[in-house]
């Protein structure tokens, strides 16, 4: 019942400005409603909603890895790093493959997976 609760108030938050977008992602982690693939999950649909909202994505290789992460734990408290780190990264490259591409094997390296990259496969 409570993660239900928690995940209709996620629901029921705005997401048209990039302040908005960022607080729902936000607490869309702390939420965690996957076992496993919370931040890869949540990182595709951030970069779907930018796209959809204010017509960017995220060039994840621009967001360091480790600032990312730091961030992101301390965002619940105060959310102006993740903002910062997701703002400088910020491109209005929407279309390109390579970006998105780039952003799946990002995402699989900030939780640990480096064994493959998408552009082999």
């Amino acid at each position: 019942m409570y993660l239900e609760a928690v995940l209709e108030n996620i629901d029921k938050m705005l997401q048209s400005t990039f302040d908005e977008i960022v607080e729902k992602y936000v607490e869309m982690n702390i939420a965690h409603p996957f076992r496993e693939g919370n931040g890869r999950s949540t990182r595709i649909w951030l970069d779907l909603i930018f796209k959809t909202e204010l017509h960017k994505v995220v060039d994840w290789s621009k967001a360091d890895k480790e600032d990312y992460l730091l961030a992101m734990e301390r965002n619940p408290i105060k959310d102006i790093e993740i903002k910062h780190i997701l703002k400088n990264a910020l491109t209005d490259d929407i279309n390109s493959r390579e970006v998105y591409m780039k952003g799946i094997d990002h995402s699989y390296y900030y939780e640990g997976y480096t064994t493959f990259k998408t552009e082999k496969l």
